[in-house]
């Protein structure tokens, strides 16, 4: 079974919804999401690459190829201040 992600542009992200509960369950899967993100955002400030972004709003899966500029404990920041919860991203690479 595949998976279809919705290809979206960074500058619609503002607009969208996230719930709270997180996309992932298993353990392992969330500390290798956490070292995933961490290692776009060192590509992205060193290197200025572009990453995808496999996420999930309150109404479909998304995806994104975008910067990212900064990680907190709880969002990836992108370019213009855009932002996704972490606990709402599948993978990015």
């Amino acid at each position: 079974m595949t998976t279809t992600y919705e290809a979206i542009e960074k500058e619609t992200i503002h607009a969208l919804k996230f719930p709270n509960h997180d996309v992932l369950q298993d353990n392992e899967a969330i500390y290798q999401r956490k070292n995933d993100l961490n290692r776009a955002q060192s590509l992205g400030n060193l290197e200025h690459s572009k990453i995808k972004i496999y996420f999930e709003d309150n109404l479909s899966k998304k995806v994104v190829e975008t910067t990212v500029w900064a990680v907190t404990d709880h969002s990836v920041i992108l370019k213009q201040g855009a932002g996704i919860p972490i606990n709402r991203i599948f993978k990015s690479f």
